[in-house]
């Protein structure tokens, strides 16, 4: 054959292969399974954990994008979100999920024959168990049904087909969530409807209709609590049951209901909650990449879009932290997970979902009023950092004064419901920690250095918005207290480390040692020394030169893990470094400091590879913590991280694609890896060379190509 005939036969195959994937459905490389299993290799670990590891903590049921409903199998109440891969029995199917050990609503599984309270849960098989995003399917092989499950935003549809002859029989199991339940109420509606609540921490109603007759609803009594027995008059069909929640009352969970479901067929469901996900996943198309890459790509662009969760109604209705019912022409979210999500998870939230973005922001506005302060979650005030960045990114369809002055409040008056120890802060420049002689993992304190890191970060980030508001004074004031960080910088040591009161070091002092809540929040102190995303260049400036920066960064990524220090959610180490918690998350791109962007890139690769869809494809290496992992590997799979997601700038990393097409709004931008290196050559934009390594969010609005030029690292 000819030279030129053998090009052309080439480029007819490149055709094909690109038509393909284009026609390729996105839904299908989604494994809605990643994360449900743990970890087992020790020394993947780093430790012989002496329980079942946390790894992903998440669900593999059915939602739609930050729906209120997430319908999904039970296998262990109390277990973080309910199901755990390695267990075998299914106890029930529920209504909301979270992966916090919370939620877990409205428990039904279907059953037949006598039923016992204390042993219904059915064995199941993963051989014949599938999902994906808005579907579930699992044969319960204790009573021989084939369960399905999917759903609208608001309402769960479920089809149960049971062996033929057999008595339908539903199970209620109203006593039991994933929170301690405080009340429950279920009763008949008619000849082929129910209705209730269960109350736990929030009080859900809901509403259902079946399409057989109920024929009895009785309650069966256990030795710990009694279940609810739903009996179905005989059906040749299978059995389906319409169920629409809400927080506010049962009317309004039946008129969600019969907005959002009423008679649609079951596969009309599925289909329309595929083509949503669809159309969700395509906001980012990639091109290239191995098959594995491509699947974990999408499953983590999927899990970063489940929380945060809905909860007001069709007609606008929620029930705000006051206890009222209100409608005030938003849509009220949940509170996000603000100390996990706000690096990197709410960032892309605001990109491809900004509408999302503005009403999750709107409720924590919402509730801020009410209480006095902007809620917080779990650590630091990252409300700030969240709100300060979707607002310099554009996004501004929120009352940004309301928040502004919440975050003010935040900022400067103590409490409890805001900073913890913020007198203390603003006095001394730090949070202090106190003498403990023999400290531990369990140690009780203040977490005085990871606090005093966090709240300088949320200072800048309340200065950003100052600025960009005009109020000039508080610019300067809070840029000023942004650099306390510094104040707990130990040269003897190179790393951060507690303070007494007095001043002095806390003795005494293993670098080594994780703790919870004693001078470090879940993490030691080579996992927490690095933070200062707002100004790297002053971290690095604490130490005598670039090579004493590059040396103890060497060691943070070399030290061996001592298997010894065992703490539940710190696991899978490189080194020091700990990919398995969120601390040190953008510690890998501390090189780029010191004009060694390679040895960064080194690093992420080997994090995207070896951490994520682990030990037979199922496993992360630590907890998603509602997506804060996987929207790590959804940015640096496409070559960008919001490093100081407070900044309205992206660091731009060699993606492991070879084409990525971001759809922000109606805009398309497109990144483009030219070459086969891991050392950024060069970087242009359109047809302008960047300066650095740092992308503006403008310039991506913009809709142009991003080049990323690579060669091989030397």
């Amino acid at each position: 054959m000819k030279p030129h005939s053998s090009l052309f036969v080439v480029a007819l195959a490149c055709l094909s292969l690109s038509a393909t994937k284009a026609d390729e459905k996105l839904v299908d490389h989604v494994n809605p399974f990643l994360g449900t299993a743990p970890l087992t290799d020790e020394a993947t670990i780093g430790y012989d954990p002496p329980w079942r590891v946390w790894a992903g903590l998440t669900f593999p049921g059915a939602s739609l994008p930050n729906a209120m409903v997430q319908l999904s199998p039970i296998t262990e109440f109390g277990s973080g979100a309910g199901y755990e891969y390695e267990d075998d029995k299914i106890l029930a199917f529920t209504h909301t999920n979270k992966g916090h050990w919370n939620l877990c609503h409205i428990p039904l599984l279907p059953v037949t024959g006598e039923v016992d309270a204390d042993d219904f849960a059915s064995a199941y098989s993963h051989e014949h168990e599938s999902a994906s995003p808005g579907y579930y399917q699992v044969k319960l092989a204790r009573y021989d049904i084939n369960a399905e499950l999917t759903t609208t935003l608001r309402c769960g549809l479920h089809r149960y087909s049971f062996p033929a002859g057999t008595e339908k029989k539903l199970v209620a199991d109203l006593a039991r969530s994933n929170e301690r339940v405080r009340d429950s109420l279920i009763e008949r509606d008619g000849d082929s409807a129910f209705r209730g609540f269960q109350r736990a921490g929030e009080k859900v109603y809901f509403y259902a209709r079946a399409n057989h007759k109920i024929a009895s609803i009785d309650t069966v009594q256990g030795r710990e609590h009694s279940v609810r027995v739903l009996t179905f008059e005989p059906s040749r069909k299978p059995l389906e049951i319409r169920i629409g929640l809400s927080f506010v009352s049962v009317d309004n969970a039946k008129e969600n209901l019969e907005t959002e479901l009423a008679s649609q067929s079951f596969a009309r469901v599925k289909r329309k909650a595929s083509d949503t996900w669809e159309q969700q996943l395509s906001k980012i198309r990639v091109t290239g990449g191995t098959d594995r890459q491509v699947e974990l790509f999408y499953s983590c662009l999927y899990r970063c879009f489940l929380w945060p969760a809905l909860r007001s109604d069709v007609n606008g209705q929620f029930t705000d932290d006051r206890g009222n019912v209100v409608n005030k022409g938003f849509r009220y979210y949940t509170l996000p997970s603000l100390w996990d999500t706000y690096r990197n998870k709410l960032v892309l939230l605001g990109l491809l979902s900004p509408d999302v973005a503005a009403d999750v922001i709107q409720s924590m506005v919402d509730r801020g009023e009410i209480s006095g302060f902007l809620p917080t979650f779990f650590h630091g005030d990252h409300a700030a950092p969240f709100i300060t960045g979707m607002y310099l990114r554009g996004i501004r369809n929120f009352d940004v004064q309301a928040a502004y002055k919440l975050m003010l409040r935040s900022a400067t008056e103590e409490n409890r419901r805001a900073r913890p120890y913020l007198t203390e802060y603003m006095r001394n420049g730090y949070i202090s920690t106190r003498r403990t002689r023999h400290p531990h993992v369990e140690t009780r304190a203040k977490a005085g250095v990871t606090k005093t890191l966090e709240y300088a970060y949320d200072d800048y980030a309340v200065a950003l918005l100052a600025r960009e508001l005009g109020d000039e004074e508080t610019y300067h004031t809070m840029m000023e207290r942004s650099k306390n960080y510094a104040n707990l910088f130990d040269e003897s040591t190179g790393l951060m480390r507690g303070r007494l009161r007095s001043g002095e070091w806390v003795e005494p002092f293993d670098a080594q040692q994780p703790y919870y809540e004693y001078m470090y929040r879940e993490a030691n102190a080579w996992q927490s020394s690095f933070f200062a995303p707002h100004d790297t260049e002053g971290l690095v400036a604490l130490y005598p030169s670039h090579e004493a920066f590059e040396k103890q960064l060497d060691q943070l990524f070399s030290l061996p893990w001592n298997p010894q220090h065992i703490a539940r959610n710190v696991s899978s180490f490189i080194g020091q470094y700990c990919h398995g918690n969120q601390p040190d998350h953008g510690y890998a791109y501390l090189y780029y400091w010191i004009g060694k962007p390679e040895k960064s890139q080194k690093l992420l690769n080997t994090i995207m590879d070896r951490f994520y869809g682990m030990e037979g494809g199922n496993t992360l290496c630590g907890m998603d913590d509602t997506g804060e992992m996987s929207a790590w590997y959804v940015f640096n799979a496409i070559g960008l991280y919001p490093y100081s997601p407070a900044d309205p700038a992206y660091i731009v990393t060699v993606p492991i694609f070879d084409e990525v097409k971001l759809r922000l709004g109606d805009t398309t931008v497109e990144i483009v890896k030219r070459g086969f290196g891991t050392r950024i050559e060069r970087i242009r934009y359109g047809m302008r060379t960047i300066d650095g390594y740092f992308v503006p969010h403008a310039d991506l609005a913009s809709g142009q190509t991003l080049s990323i030029e690579t060669r091989p690292a030397d």
